[in-house]
């Protein structure tokens, strides 16, 4: 790189709108190619600009690190990339806002040690967006629901520990379900012979429609269990008025998830 092009590190977060611990980051992470040193300094040039340019513009995309190293490494064949891309827009449309976990402790209106717990646990997963823990406003509405069962009565310790249960069920369930996507639709369209572009917007496709009706279907699931579960508890203890007021529930909300 010509002298002219040369910036220090200070420079080069100035100009790409990021931290200087930011950049040492994605160099640990191997996002950034090492500058080039003479001495003790170290110099970068717009080849670092531009590719910094690229993973904002990724993870604004929704791209973790993980899969953001991939691309910019070339790991990943045409097929796959237009999936990850499926896959990281399917968390939440339009640009997403990150918060730190004071900042989402706040909006939620509870302590950030609460929250910290909670997150602890697993159950709260926040994002990495420029090699910080953040978290969205998606996690802010799981937190206002969590209240909301607190204050239904429900204790925190007990709620933790089901909800700690329900997350290994869930994982295990979702990491069979991508397994059964890999396989029976996945690979079978990277071994066809179509055109890459083609065999690229057939996955996303499928994806799309896939990941809706799983998640509906294990939803609907879950709600019709949940249900049936109280109607026979309510069946065995409840008294008369208890039971009729459940039933009645029941019928007003049972479908409603299809609706």
């Amino acid at each position: 790189m010509g002298s002219g092009e040369r910036m220090r590190v200070e420079e080069l977060a100035r100009r790409a709108e990021v931290s200087v611990d930011t950049i040492r980051f994605y160099q640990k992470r191997r996002l950034l190619a090492p500058p080039e040193r003479e001495g003790r300094i170290a110099w970068y040039g717009p080849e670092h600009l531009e590719r910094l340019a690229r993973i904002r513009d990724l993870q604004r995309r929704g791209f973790s690190l993980a899969v953001i190293r991939r691309l910019l490494a070339g790991e990943l064949d045409a097929t796959d990339e237009p999936l990850a891309a499926a896959v990281a827009a399917a968390e939440g449309a339009g640009p997403t806002e990150f918060l730190t976990l004071d900042e989402l402790a706040e909006r939620a209106g509870v302590p950030a040690a609460l929250i910290e717990s909670v997150a602890n646990e697993g159950l709260l997963i926040p994002r990495l967006h420029e090699g910080e823990p953040r978290y969205t406003a998606g996690d802010a509405d799981v937190v206002a629901a969590g209240l909301r069962l607190l204050e239904a009565g429900l204790p925190m310790p007990d709620l933790i520990a089901l909800a700690r249960r329900h997350h290994d069920a869930t994982r295990v369930t979702a990491e069979e379900a991508v397994a059964m996507f890999d396989t029976h639709v996945r690979r079978p369209l990277r071994d066809s012979h179509l055109p890459a572009e083609e065999r690229a917007e057939q996955l996303v496709d499928a994806f799309r429609v896939l990941l809706p009706s799983v998640t509906a279907l294990v939803a609907h699931h879950f709600r019709r269990i949940l249900l049936q579960v109280a109607q026979e508890h309510l069946e065995r203890v409840g008294e008369p008025a208890e039971l009729a007021a459940a039933e009645e529930e029941a019928r007003r909300t049972l479908e409603a998830v299809w609706t």
